[in-house]
């Protein structure tokens, strides 16, 4: 039920005791909702002349923004980089059990797979809302398969593909189409990748810089085509130098467009990135850090060997591998985890942490008015956490969606 007359009918509903995060500050103030949206009381109070229908008592915890993952590969034994007939099922379930860790919008991420693939999984992957059913679907990330060799770390090499000479249809071909999807990963220093990344905004697509050995020189042209998002940020990238800082640079680049925002993802999980690594980057550029999981498919399941996409992964404690090599794949780290991390590594304010969460990701994808915050108007997705930031229960519209079983009534 969203806007019009139905909305205005809608019960009104008081979050009360809480601290609610709002303008980079944790206010202790009552959050109003009615129809799925954040209500201003004093319009209510004032033009209305209502007052809420029910009250609920948040016991002192605070209340964010829906947390928002746009890298995740799977969860739960479910692979998205898996061609199945039923697709959506594995979806489905991911985004149900993920509603524990706080996550109420995601972007299923496909890494580099056979073009048939491709073809058979982003048809069976729409947009969608969240809800009772589980966490929204923002669209696809496509984190390759348009990437370096040297940096594939664990995509397939087999299935690398660089740009044709018409390279945009060469990536409608590789694809199938892009009518679901919302990210797409490349590396910049392939031949023609800028017109393809300013064919890939012009439809509205975020183009994130990754898997990739530019120089620095390279991620600035192709910011300055489009580009706006560095995928998981130190990991699969040409280290730090400081004659020649790589795509890293990027985070205090003076040659980026006036008024453009560089966004980077990070996989605070306590083994993807030295604390210090965090701490750099956050303190140089902290308004564009975005966590991520990078969650494969072996999230929830623990020890033993799994799959992502083509290549055998064997998790071991808190760290997941292609078999038999040392080589990282993916984390098997919840969001709720990592926002925790992050907060202790860093230093950084709570406020901070839970931003890197939900805002970032909002204004990365340019959602910023109705997701990752707690705006009046904006959609009433949110996460009831305790002062350690564990997560007590997930809304979305309004809409109680998962409660941990000791804060059951």
């Amino acid at each position: 039920m969203r806007g019009g007359q139905g909305a205005a009918r809608a019960p009104v509903i008081q979050f009360t005791n809480c601290r609610i995060l709002r303008g980079g500050a944790l206010l202790r103030e009552d959050l109003w909702v009615r129809g799925g949206r954040i209500l201003d009381p004093e319009k209510l109070f004032f033009e209305e002349r209502r007052v809420a229908d029910e009250q609920r008592d948040c016991g002192g915890c605070i209340l964010a923004p829906g947390f928002i993952d746009v890298q995740i590969n799977g969860g739960f034994g479910v692979d998205f980089s898996q061609a199945s007939e039923d697709v959506g099922s594995g979806v489905a379930l991911v985004a149900r059990r993920i509603l524990s860790h706080g996550v109420t919008s995601f972007c299923p991420t496909l890494v580099t797979s056979p073009l048939e693939v491709y073809h058979k999984v982003l048809p069976q992957i729409p947009v969608k809302s969240g809800g009772p059913h589980g966490a929204g679907v923002l669209g696809v990330h496509l984190e390759g398969p348009f990437i370096s060799r040297e940096k594939r770390g664990a995509h397939p090499e087999a299935h690398l593909r660089s740009f044709e000479a018409d390279a945009f249809q060469d990536v409608l071909a590789t694809y199938g189409g892009l009518d679901n999807v919302r990210i797409v990963t490349l590396a910049p220093e392939l031949g023609h990748s800028h017109e393809v990344i300013r064919a890939l905004t012009a439809l509205g697509i975020c183009v994130s810089l990754g898997h990739s050995v530019a120089d620095l020189g390279t991620a600035e042209e192709a910011v300055q085509s489009g580009a706006t998002f560095i995928t998981h940020l130190f990991n699969a990238m040409l280290p730090f130098h400081h004659r020649d800082p790589g795509i890293v640079g990027l985070l205090t680049s003076d040659q980026l467009p006036t008024g453009r925002r560089i966004f980077y993802g990070m996989i605070a999980d306590g083994i993807h990135t030295n604390p210090a690594a965090l701490r750099i980057a956050h303190r140089a550029h902290p308004k564009g850090l975005v966590l991520v999981t990078d969650a494969v498919p072996a999230l929830g399941l623990g020890n033993g060997r799994h799959t992502l996409g083509q290549q055998e992964v064997e998790v071991d404690g808190l760290t997941a591998y292609v078999a038999g090599t040392n080589t990282l794949s993916g984390s098997i780290a919840p969001m709720d985890t990592c926002v925790r991390h992050f907060l202790q590594a860093t230093g950084c304010s709570v406020e901070s942490a839970l931003e890197a969460a939900s805002l970032h990701p909002a204004q990365l994808l340019g959602l910023e008015k109705r997701k990752g915050t707690l705006d009046f108007g904006a959609d009433a997705d949110f996460v009831v956490l305790d002062d350690s930031l564990h997560v007590r229960a997930t809304y979305i519209s309004g809409e109680l969606v998962w409660q941990a079983e000791e804060a059951r009534p």
